[in-house]
């Protein structure tokens, strides 16, 4: 018998995977970080389409992105392996299961998040404000995704990992470059919503 304290949480992660977020609403959210970004790198880059092809060209960081992302496609997978009974996994199974994952959506509502939040965050910010501060302001933003209600363990945990996260991702923008960073952070998602659709499937 699980613990009292997990039956809401089973009960939430449990919950029908009908989607209260559509995809079109992922898509307007992706254009909106877009346009963000380009006022930004308006005002503060004297070329900013050469954001693409540094500080490596853009086949080696296409190269090294594709590696880098399967790297971490499968770190994300295995430690969710290890850690699907947690509270954090099912806190973040019902946070992601509000969004509408059937057919090639993960794939989709991946892009939009990997192209405008690398947009925003890493080209735009992160050189104004540096990788530590934005991986801050990174992971503000995304409280409101893990309707975060009390600060205890599971919550710390899943902070912790969009930190890291975001950190990670600063440091292959800074180092070999943009489309090697969207490359990572979409396959750390497709992998990510892959899991939650194949939890409630599961559990339907």
């Amino acid at each position: 018998m699980a613990p009292m304290t997990q039956q809401p949480l089973q009960a939430e992660a449990t919950a029908p995977a009908r989607a209260q977020v559509r995809l079109g609403a992922q898509v307007l959210t992706c254009l909106v970080l877009c346009l963000l970004a380009a006022l930004i790198l308006h005002f503060t880059r004297a070329r900013p389409w050469q954001l693409f092809s540094r500080p490596l060209d853009p086949l080696w960081q296409l190269l090294i992105g594709q590696g880098l992302a399967l790297v971490a496609a499968v770190a994300s997978w295995l430690m969710y392996r290890r850690s699907a009974d947690s509270e954090a996994s099912m806190r973040t199974v019902a946070a992601y299961a509000r969004l509408d994952l059937r057919g090639h959506n993960p794939l989709w509502i991946a892009l939009c998040a990997a192209v405008g939040e690398e947009l925003l965050f890493r080209a735009a910010l992160q050189p104004l404000l540096g990788v530590w501060i934005l991986s801050v302001l990174f992971l503000v933003s995304h409280v409101p995704v893990y309707r975060v209600k009390r600060l205890d363990k599971p919550a710390l945990v899943q902070a912790l990992g969009v930190f890291v996260a975001s950190v990670a991702l600063g440091f292959i923008y800074q180092y070999v470059g943009l489309l090697a960073a969207m490359l990572v952070h979409l396959w750390i998602d497709i992998v990510g919503l892959l899991v939650v659709r194949s939890v409630i499937q599961s559990r339907d």
